[in-house]
């Protein structure tokens, strides 16, 4: 967990399949999935906002919650799709950093996501982590999605 991995819209990255793919490199033990090395160090403001924000585009913020408009109708989309598909909020997350700092959200987001066989970084989109659990991952249907 490092503070350059949380997006700009509350994202852990650090948590992301597709940052723990290229953390483990799946791909050389059977797992084809994309790579990322997260939002920030790829300058590409944020994955889920892209080019819809000007603010974000134009380095004026760097969180979403610094905004007027927060949360607005884009982060909300996508915070719903979140908390529907992959247990967590980015607006809550958000809200946990404006209200506490980075370091205590780093604290709480390791405590949430920490594998309880391994220590590892268990993901966001499926459950899974990617150090122990490669065996499971290799065989899911669906990669993005937990199983209850």
């Amino acid at each position: 967990m490092r503070e350059e991995l949380i997006a700009p819209c509350g994202m852990d990255c650090a948590v992301c399949s597709g940052y723990l793919a290229l953390k483990n490199d799946v791909r050389t033990k059977g797992v084809r999935m994309p790579y990322c090395k997260g939002c920030r160090p790829r300058d590409k403001k944020c994955s889920f906002l892209k080019k819809r924000c000007e603010l974000l585009l134009n380095n004026k913020v760097e969180f979403c919650y610094e905004c007027e408009e927060f949360p607005c109708k884009n982060l909300k989309h996508n915070d719903k799709r979140y908390q529907t598909l992959f247990r967590m909020s980015v607006i809550d997350n958000l809200n946990f950093i404006k209200k506490q700092g980075l370091a205590k959200f780093l604290e709480s987001q390791r405590k949430k996501w920490q594998c309880p066989d391994c220590g590892e970084v268990i993901c966001c989109h499926n459950g899974i982590c990617f150090s122990c659990g490669l065996e499971k991952l290799k065989n899911k249907k669906k990669l993005y999605r937990w199983e209850d």
